[in-house]
């Protein structure tokens, strides 16, 4: 383990000497158990690898490390300490959740990001403390990275992922500054995100009528100091849209309107009524058409800005809300964007896209030699007219463990070796790898059930390993 700068370095180095008892305490069993493998021409098989070094895939790495499954690798696609989103593109000043929620610490007090700030900063700072400022953090997942020991491996983005039957064991293409190369691994985690199970949307009319330099998504790099004294249209009214007008507002902006399909925002957010052990721990359990009525009504109740996020915009007097105003064509006409709505055409010098993601695994480019046998709930569930959705019929139908499942039975056995930690788990398990408010019940479930298969893949070893066993406990 390893200890990183802090502001406080002696309370920091106090408590992470808390932390190392913590866990020599709970260090039961101390028994390596996995079995090694290596290829046919020797390299080492990991036993799992992690593909995305966020706050979910270091807390699952940390998880598998805690029950000795330890031939593991994360690898994240940015460079140290800009994994996730929350140094780059996210642009609110906060996190939207609470700041008492927990997850990462695996239920260790002392490991929690709570104990965390209060050693730097004290226990009042601490009661102050109304939101988690987001580079508070990544910086808490930085330390949590390196005091733990988590393997991480950064600029490191994998390829199509494919099953080799040969080496019984799935083949993973890394491409690098390095230069590219080969990862072989029994178990892989998807923990890539928001969007892992699919991609940011933008829609396709835009893109057919405008020039690629005239907009971007909430999700690109923005040079907003670009956009002082311009007119700014976005579209869409999740909380990303409204932090995007606000960082425009800041830069300068003459005026920002944005623009949204319901007559009025909604001022109800059903994710704060999901925060109950019922959902979280037991969406996953319910009947198919359960689970899809739940998910389906959240998204009809749709999700709001939190209130600082919009009153953070609505502060400026040039920002403008425009209900009710889907828009119906965009078009450029000399130097401006005109953009047509039920309720009038407005023009615009730049236009930028909060529209989220769409879910859908044949844009992976992990995925692509698998996506044919994944199954996905449009192959196992068929709603009722009033509740089709094409969204959420596009999720992958997930095991208990974040697995995947065949579409075939018997087609791609090896499927279920992939667990999808992203958000692409709404629908069969609830809030899960890219949501904080999940990650105290979903995390146990999917180290289990990686755990669960690599004992169960090698239980004829385990057996003969138990018909060898001869350690006497004394003699007579």
């Amino acid at each position: 383990m390893v200890t990183i700068q802090s502001e406080r370095p002696e309370n920091l180095a106090k408590l992470e000497a808390h932390i190392r008892r913590d866990l020599d305490i709970l260090d039961y069993p101390k028994h390596q158990w996995v079995h090694s493998r290596k290829t046919s021409d020797g390299k080492n098989i990991l036993d799992v690898l992690v593909i995305g070094g966020g706050q979910g895939g270091l807390a699952v790495a940390f998880g598998l490390m805690q029950e000795k499954v330890r031939n593991i690798l994360v690898i994240d696609k940015n460079v140290e300490q800009h994994e996730g989103p929350w140094r780059t593109f996210a642009r609110m000043h906060t996190l939207r959740t609470p700041k008492y929620l927990t997850g990462p610490d695996h239920g260790i007090p002392n490991l929690t990001i709570q104990s965390w700030y209060e050693a730097q900063y004290g226990q009042q700072a601490w009661q102050d403390l109304h939101l988690i400022p987001k580079e508070t953090w990544a910086d808490y997942l930085h330390w949590y990275r390196t005091f733990l020991g988590i393997p991480v491996q950064n600029q490191a983005e994998a390829g199509a992922i494919q099953w080799s039957a040969a080496e019984n064991c799935f083949i993973i293409p890394t491409s690098s500054p390095a230069g590219n190369g080969q990862l072989f691994a029994r178990k892989v985690v998807l923990a890539t995100g928001i969007d892992g199970s699919g991609e940011w949307e933008i829609p396709v009319f835009i893109k057919e009528k405008l020039s690629p330099q005239r907009y971007a998504h909430t999700r690109n790099d923005i040079d907003f100091s670009a956009l002082k004294g311009k007119r700014i249209g976005i579209l869409g009214a999740g909380a990303s849209a409204f932090d995007n007008a606000s960082v425009a507002l800041e830069a300068g902006a003459s005026e920002v309107h944005l623009f949204f399909r319901r007559e009025k925002l909604p001022n109800v957010n059903p994710y704060r009524w999901a925060e109950f052990v019922g959902f979280l721990n037991h969406h996953g359990d319910l009947p198919d058409a359960d689970r899809w009525r739940f998910i389906l009504q959240i998204l009809r109740m749709g999700q709001l800005p939190p209130t600082d996020t919009f009153e953070r915009a609505w502060a400026f007097p040039n920002f403008h809300l425009q209900g009710g105003s889907i828009w119906q064509s965009v078009a450029e006409k000399g130097d401006c964007i005109q953009v047509t709505t039920p309720k009038g055409t407005f023009e615009f010098d730049f236009i930028i896209i909060g529209t989220g993601f769409v879910t859908d695994l044949s844009r992976r480019p992990e995925l692509t030699n698998l996506y044919p046998d994944i199954a996905l709930w449009s192959h196992r569930y068929t709603p009722p007219d009033a509740e089709k959705n094409a969204d959420l019929s596009r999720h992958p139908y997930l095991g208990p463990a974040f697995e995947f499942q065949e579409k075939t039975p018997g087609s791609a056995p090896y499927l279920n070796a992939i667990f999808n930690y992203t958000f692409g788990c709404l629908l069969s398990l609830g809030f899960g790898g890219a949501s904080i408010s999940g990650m105290k019940y979903s995390l146990p479930k999917i180290v289990q059930g990686i755990t669960r298969q690599l004992y169960c893949d090698d239980k004829e070893i385990y057996f003969k390993n138990l018909l060898a066993f001869d350690l006497k406990e004394f003699e007579r």
